[in-house]
């Protein structure tokens, strides 16, 4: 991240890029989202591949359940359950079985952790370029 040679905002652009589609788009067409559109604007290729892996084999069994829980709570008064969602397997195949009101409150569960994280990433990572930079240039 600190290596890449765009400027600071090209790179922390690429990383708020793939952390929204690695939040807004579903596990497995991600990098397929996330690379073309670094390149249409520009930004970090690694970096919009880097900030996808925010949801990965790992994470998705908290992130999904999670994301989805919140929007039902929100939208439906919460006939899911967390638990309940953990124990699913989050598959496109599967998720789509289990209906319109699973499927509306997983991607806008989704938009809303992009909505709160994209912004959190490009900030940070921004900053993180700016001071090893910062310190490079300083030892010089």
């Amino acid at each position: 991240m600190v290596r890449d040679p765009l400027p600071p905002e090209s790179v922390a652009a690429g990383w708020a890029l793939g952390v929204f589609v690695g939040c807004a788009v579903p596990f497995g067409i991600q990098l397929v989202i996330s690379i073309p559109l670094a390149m249409m604007m520009r930004v970090s290729k690694i970096g919009a591949t880097a900030g996808t892996f925010i949801t990965n084999p790992v994470t998705i069994f908290v992130i999904y359940p999670m994301q989805t829980v919140i929007v039902n709570k929100l939208l439906f008064n919460g006939s899911l359950t967390f638990a309940h969602l953990v124990e699913i397997e989050w598959r496109w195949a599967v998720v789509r079985r289990l209906g319109a009101e699973v499927m509306v409150s997983f991607f806008l569960g989704g938009f809303l952790l992009a909505a709160v994280l994209t912004p959190i990433a490009y900030f940070t990572v921004k900053s993180v370029v700016k001071a090893y930079r910062r310190r490079v240039e300083a030892r010089r």
